[in-house]
Formats: C-alpha cells, structure tokens, sequence
C-alpha cells in the first residue's frame, strides 16, 4: 500500500511540473539574466523569509536542505501545496504604477523510506520573467538606439517579455550517524523565454525594427546539503546546516532575431545570430544555523552565497554587433536571513486551539547578481509574518493551513522602485497514513 500511495504521488507531481505554470512577476528587472529570482521554499519558509538551512522538523518538507528529509516521521506523509499572489507598487520619478499577480506556486510531498532515510518530491520555482513598457527617445542623443539613423527626430521603444524557469526534483536524506545528516535534491530543470524589443520610428524613418531574444532550456540541477544536530543543554538544541548547488552550463542555445521593416514599401530583412550553450546557473553555497528552545521557541539566521560574477551572458557587443558571450555582466549574489516561529504550547496533547498556532517572522537583504549597464542592479530588502493553522478533524490536528505576508522592496539608484505585498497561501497534510490499527 505504501508504495503504491507514492507511486501515485510521484505520477502526479511529474504531471502537475509539465504542465504548471510557474508564478509570475510584472517587473521590469525581470528582463535581466535568468529573471528575478523565486523563492525556492514552500509555505513554512516563507513566514521567516526563506528561513531553512538549519531548520530540522519532521512535521514539514524543508526543500532548501535536502538532509532535513532524514527527520521525517516513519507513520506519516507530508503534502504540501501552495498558491501565491502579490500586488505591486512601480515608482520611476514622479510617475506610479500598479500591477497584480497571482498563480500556483509549488507542490512538494516528504515521506520516509528506510529508517533515518527520508526522501521529497516536488515542484518549485527557480525563477520569473514578465515585463510589458516602452519609452521614447530622441534619435542622436548619446544612448541612441543601436541601429537607429543620427537624425533629429525620435522613436518609441516597447520592451516585452514573458517565460521563466522551474525545477521538478526527488530528493533523498541519511542520518548516517546520531546527529549527521546527509542529502540531495536532483532535478529535471527547464524553462524558456522571449524578451523583445520593438523600435517604431516616425515617418521620416518608415520602418520598425524589432529584436527578440530566446531559448528553451531542458537540462538538470543538482543541490547537496548536510546538518548536524544536538542537544546544548536540556531545554536547547542546536541545529547547524549547509548546502552547496553545483553551478554548469545549461546547455541551452541563446538565439537574436532582428527584423527590419520598411512600412512603407513592406519590405522586410532578417538576420539571426545565436551563442551556442550560453546559458548557465551559478555554484551556490549556504551555511545555516537554528536554536529550538524547550521545542516552542525556534530562532535562525541563514546566508548564502550564488557565484553569478564568474558566469558569461549573452549580450550584443556595440562594437562588432555580435551576439556573443560577454563577462561582467553578473555579479555575485549574497543574501542574508534571520527568522524566528514560535508555539505557544509544543505539547500535542493540551487544550487550546490558540496554543498550537504557529507565529512566524523574519527578514532578508540580498544584493544584485547583474548589472544594468554601469549601473548596479536592484537590491532586495524583504520583511515577512506569518502563521500556521492547525486544521481540527476527528483524528489528530497535525495538518496546517500557512499563511504568510510579505513586503519587499526592490530598488537601484535612479532606475525603478518596486514595493511588493506577497501573500502565500499553503496546505501542509501531515497525516498517519501508515499506522496500523489495532482492534481490541
């Protein structure tokens, strides 16, 4: 029977990863390397910022450590689901724009194996593009466009774009000795997306031009994690974590189409230029750390580090006008997080539906991992709360509704300020599937 349960449960995740849309973003910094950057965690992080590295609970599926598996109760089979939505404040000068935003986030189900060997499979986002704006310039000014006439006139540029990337893993976790844990995620990582730009020029120019840039990308991701965990004293326990992404090439080809039109005549001429394998996700490492205090009061900090900067990107050289791999273009990526959740009573047991609610809080900075030209790229402060519900039925009260809400402000010098409000939604079912019954 139990096999058969995850034999379903890994059919259905792998159909719900190939036809899901991932979440998506109205930003404008989207448009820049692989996108914004998602949150690759599920409903429990999310009310601390992304909290996870050092957190070690059996009761939730900690997607960020792959060694957290290991800690997952032997009678139970955690499922969890979630939904995000977001409503986002645009400021550039005195002018203000609102978007909203909202779609299925992640699927993700953790159950045990062997004893002290634990295993997770899941959906979850790795990144978001979506954008649609346009400006309009004067041609001869000094940031021309790049195939425009020196002329005194003007056209209009609109920038659009749309796609994203995900990843659908199977992870695996071993307590190999009292305390150390080992584990993996692997996954099937894919995506694509297309960014255009559009210039319209006047009537003394009749012509449009147009550049898009895609890829499809069909390729894998590997992340490796380990903690230790122990007791300090009787009422504390210390968890310490840490996890390393293996950074590759995606194997993915990065393709320019131009297209210029004479609207006037309808004559059309179109040139193509391609980076073959030009994409690539960076080495990630992390270090984590967690204190439960008399299993009530949790407090934990995590850092983790992306190595963007030693990546090439595809970009049109102003030179020679070839799409071609360019350094410089990224940088690395440091994002620091604290949280805090707190049970007002860790005893099952008692009485007191307000008692075995969850309180969640924490805070992230992370800093740019592109350039904008000679411009830094946007930094991120992000504040989150939230909550974990206990739903009551008959039988025990250890499914849970979280709820989280977010605030991030996403700004760089003189470019575009984003105030988002992000609510997650998530179903956590942690249920006694395969106790035996025992009649009297």
């Amino acid at each position: 029977m139990k096999k058969r349960i995850i034999g379903c449960l890994l059919t259905g995740l792998l159909t719900l990863s190939s036809s899901a849309q991932i979440s998506k973003t109205l930003s404008p910094y989207s448009q820049f390397g692989l996108g914004v950057i998602a949150e690759q965690s599920t409903g429990f992080n999310r009310g601390m910022s992304g909290l996870g590295i050092g957190i070690r609970d059996g009761k939730i599926a900690n997607v960020i450590n792959p060694a957290s598996y290991s800690a997952v109760d032997s009678l139970t089979m955690i499922i969890d689901m979630g939904v995000s939505g977001q409503i986002t404040n645009h400021k550039e000068g005195n002018k203000k724009v609102n978007s909203k935003t909202a779609d299925f986030d992640y699927a993700v189900t953790a159950f045990r194996i062997l004893p002290k060997f634990g295993a997770s499979i899941g959906v979850i986002p790795y990144s978001n593009i979506g954008y649609s704006y346009y400006d309009a310039e004067w041609v001869g000014e000094p940031e021309t466009f790049s195939y425009a006439k020196i002329t005194d006139n003007y056209y209009n540029n609109t920038y659009t774009g749309s796609g994203g990337f995900s990843q659908a893993f199977l992870g695996l976790g071993w307590e190999f000795a009292k305390g150390f844990s080992i584990g993996a995620n692997m996954s099937y990582f894919w995506g694509k997306y297309t960014k255009t730009i559009s210039a319209v020029f006047n009537d003394s120019y009749a012509n449009m031009l147009t550049k898009t840039y895609s890829t499809n990308v069909n390729s894998w991701k590997l992340d490796l994690g380990a903690q230790w965990t122990g007791k300090i004293n009787e009422n504390d326990r210390l968890t310490v974590g840490a996890i390393a992404g293996i950074g590759h090439k995606l194997g993915a080809e990065a393709s320019l189409s131009i297209v210029n039109t004479n609207t006037q005549t309808s004559v059309t001429t179109t040139s193509t230029d391609s980076v073959p394998n030009g994409l690539s996700i960076p080495f990630t490492f992390g270090a984590g750390v967690s204190l439960v205090h008399k299993n009530s009061l949790t407090l934990g900090v995590d850092y983790v580090m992306q190595r963007w900067g030693a990546l090439d990107y595809p970009m049109v050289n102003e030179t020679t006008k070839r799409y071609q791999a360019t350094s410089g273009v990224l940088k690395d990526r440091h994002k620091v997080t604290i949280g805090a959740d707190w049970i007002p009573d860790a005893n099952p047991l008692s009485r007191g539906f307000f008692k075995h609610i969850h309180y969640r809080l924490g805070a992230s900075y992370a800093t740019p991992y592109y350039n904008i030209g000679a411009v830094e790229g946007p930094k991120e402060l992000a504040v989150s709360a939230g909550l974990a519900i206990p739903i009551v039925n008959t039988w025990n009260n250890r499914t849970t509704l979280n709820v989280s809400a977010q605030w991030v402000n996403t700004s760089a010098k003189n470019l575009v300020t984003e105030n988002s409000f992000r609510i997650t939604i998530g179903l956590t079912f942690n249920e006694r599937w395969f106790a035996k019954w025992k009649v009297d």
